[in-house]
């Protein structure tokens, strides 16, 4: 029987929690022959939803334009549920943070894919994301962004 500390750390589900796509300006925006910009936005979120455990939610948005016309724009939220117990509050962050988005982001990155391929678009494959990097980049912008106490 485990010990009542261990630390836990289990998937319970993953799962597509939101996915919409939208083409304002077809048909006529297919006819056209340029190639159209494409701009990638990633989030993550993390929610608690009871006692140790957690929702945590990686949102892409990709919309891709020809001069100021939108071609599509696809966002997909891709969540899963983990339990989390025992651990100490500095790892949490990471964990919520780093850990838990690397084990949905695949699901995220297939279904991104697969949307925009069911709307008769070529695929847009998003790259791998180092979830580490990202997380000590919004650290460091929180932490640049926290008001300062000054004393005299």
């Amino acid at each position: 029987m485990a010990d009542q500390q261990d630390p836990v750390f289990q998937i319970q589900r993953v799962y597509l929690k939101e996915a919409s796509l939208e083409q304002p300006n077809s048909p006529q925006i297919l006819l056209e022959q340029e190639q159209p910009a494409v701009d990638i936005q990633l989030g993550v979120d993390a929610t608690p939803v009871a006692d140790g455990v957690f929702e945590v939610c990686v949102t892409a948005t990709v919309q891709t334009k020809i001069k100021d016309k939108t071609v599509f724009l696809v966002e997909v939220k891709q969540a899963g549920i983990f339990e989390i117990r025992n651990l100490p509050p500095e790892q949490m962050g990471p964990i919520m943070g780093i850990a838990c988005p690397q084990i949905v982001y695949p699901y995220l990155r297939g279904n991104v894919a697969d949307i925009i391929t069911r709307g008769g678009f070529p695929p847009v494959h998003l790259s791998e994301i180092n979830f580490q990097a990202m997380y000590e980049q919004q650290q460091a912008q929180a932490e640049a962004d926290a008001p300062r106490i000054v004393t005299q």
